[in-house]
């Protein structure tokens, strides 16, 4: 039953024996007026990235409603047939609407986003239980002239949502998102506030103007990063590629990698440049990321040549040399180890998808 969507989720600290020793107490702490590294390190991650999007539904819902959204491969076949991956976010014009997935629960009010990083299966409702309505019966058929219009519920209070999508290639390195919750709500205010909405309306008149579900990769980006940075901020997350760049020793770390990925890194040098000892600089990255540094540049030196592969006619040889590799043939094992295809296959196999 839907009503059972709605529980109770515990948290708890990580057990700690006696013989051990706080990460922060052992992390070289961050010099006095040391530069915060979080955005710069996203906007590089998003750079290597391409992204598009697009609003896709305008809706009105008066008390008591629920919708049952589809996830990610039916959503893609509706939206966007030939994407991998999209991210589903709602954002919330009036009224109040809650989202259900995964045992996940959130609300949002005028002004918030909601955002589903994996586009996963999902309920939107009002404040009063409903038996959800599967969205598709409610649509017209796809393709869509315009933006559709959709107004559905009972009498009560109203509720006003506009729905779109950011859309990109499968991720070759996905820190950012394999970490992320099923859904997650972003409260801006401010000048914040105010840039998103403007975001939101100038995608809107787009929209309107041009018919169809525009691609507003103008604003795409913006979104994106302002929804991620919003979400590092008011999250408590423990790990996860947002949580590392909050980290004062291993954002340190990424950034220096970041801003050098071709040059021959060790594992000691990484650690003396960002000022702590290799031992706590592999810990820290192993409970934040999952993985070591070394690793970690492996697949950052990957999704950098995908991004070259894919947006340019360099020659793999000069792919080789900007992603920090003595020869062509040492790069092009290393990426077929980490894809499972040969970088020329699959830059072709890119292309035929656009």
């Amino acid at each position: 039953m839907y009503a059972s969507r709605w529980g109770h989720h515990l948290f708890g600290p990580p057990e700690m024996t006696m013989i051990e020793t706080p990460g922060d107490l052992i992390e070289t702490p961050p010099q006095r007026g040391e530069p915060d590294h979080r955005d710069a390190l996203l906007a590089d991650l998003l750079s290597h990235i391409r992204l598009s999007g697009a609003l896709f539904l305008k809706g009105s819902y008066f008390e008591p409603w629920a919708i049952d959204s589809p996830g990610n491969c039916d959503l893609a076949a509706i939206l966007a047939p030939n994407a991998e991956r999209l991210l589903v976010f709602h954002t919330v014009r009036r009224g109040t609407v809650r989202v259900a997935v995964k045992g996940h629960e959130v609300e949002a009010l005028p002004g918030e986003m909601i955002v589903l990083p994996h586009a996963d299966r999902h309920v939107l409702s009002g404040l009063q239980l409903s038996e959800p309505v599967p969205v598709q019966s409610l649509l017209p058929p796809a393709p869509w002239s315009d933006i559709p219009v959709l107004t559905f519920g009972g009498e009560g209070a109203q509720c006003d949502l506009v729905c779109g999508y950011f859309q990109c290639d499968e991720l070759l390195f996905n820190a950012v998102l394999r970490r992320l919750p099923p859904v997650f709500v972003i409260r801006p205010s401010g000048r914040t506030s105010t840039l998103l909405e403007a975001a939101v309306d100038y995608a809107l008149e787009d929209g309107s103007r041009w018919g169809g579900m525009t691609a507003m990769d103008h604003v795409t980006g913006l979104l994106l990063r302002e929804a991620l940075r919003l979400h590092a901020e008011d999250s408590t997350d423990a790990n996860g590629w947002l949580a590392a760049t909050s980290d004062p020793v291993v954002s340190r770390a990424l950034k220096l990698l970041h801003d050098d990925p071709s040059r021959d890194w060790s594992a000691e040098e990484l650690a003396r440049r960002a000022n702590t000892s290799r031992s706590v600089l592999g810990a820290r990255f192993k409970a934040l990321l999952g993985q070591s540094p070394i690793r970690y540049l492996v697949e950052w030196r990957m999704q950098i040549a995908a991004d070259l592969l894919r947006t340019t006619s360099l020659k793999l040889a000069a792919v080789a040399e900007q992603t920090g590799y003595g020869s062509e043939a040492a790069f092009s094992r290393a990426f077929h180890r980490h894809v499972g295809q040969w970088p020329a296959e699959w830059r072709e196999a890119v292309a035929g998808r656009h």
